[in-house]
């Protein structure tokens, strides 16, 4: 996903100020992931392993986890998509929608 979908996606747009973050679940910080996300990112990458490291049970990252992507997913999954191009479309969407 991080090669066919993010990179692809985020060369389409002005992002060298941009930081990527991610929660430390295994999965997640495999070498080969890390690596290609330090070379996207530099300094720039929240993540276990990663240059700035995963605060765990941070009080100020909580609410994301806890609020935002619950609310989020619950949006894209409302209608019960069928295929990758209708749960992209919805991820989309929802995340425009999303206001400050």
């Amino acid at each position: 996903m991080i090669t066919n979908f993010l990179i692809p996606e985020l060369n389409n747009h002005d992002v060298q100020e941009l930081w990527f973050q991610q929660d430390g679940v295994t999965y997640h910080t495999a070498r080969a992931t890390i690596d290609l996300l330090k070379d996207t990112f530099g300094d720039r990458l929240i993540s276990r392993f990663g240059p700035v490291n995963w605060p765990p049970r941070s009080c100020d990252l909580t609410p994301l986890d806890y609020f935002l992507w619950v609310s989020v997913k619950s949006l894209v999954y409302a209608d019960k998509p069928q295929t990758l191009d209708h749960l992209e479309d919805n991820i989309r969407r929802v995340i425009a929608d999303i206001r400050p």
